[in-house]
């Protein structure tokens, strides 16, 4: 991946590596069980014929056509997501 570089993810050098990889492998996680709980609802929506829209048409675009570990570093890059530094853990911004 060219954009963000990882010099501009690190924060000018906040954060290592390490610190990025495990922080983009929690966003991704994150981002795959949005999907997976739209999808979901999607396929409950379909089935008891509540509508009559396409299963693709109510998910997302961003998590449907996008893979998660790209869309995770994109939320890291554009601050909807921080990372917490004592634990990595990632805090969803307001």
């Amino acid at each position: 991946m060219i954009y963000p570089s990882v010099e501009e993810l690190s924060q000018n050098g906040k954060y290592n590596r390490y610190v990025l990889c495990i922080a983009t492998a929690k966003c991704a996680r994150m981002v795959t069980d949005e999907y997976v709980h739209q999808r979901e609802q999607a396929e409950k929506l379909i089935a008891n014929k509540e509508t009559d829209k396409s299963l693709a048409s109510m998910i997302k675009r961003d998590i449907r056509d996008e893979k998660a570990v790209k869309n995770a570093i994109n939320r890291i890059y554009q601050g909807d997501y921080r990372i917490d530094d004592d634990s990595i853990n990632l805090i969803e911004q307001d």
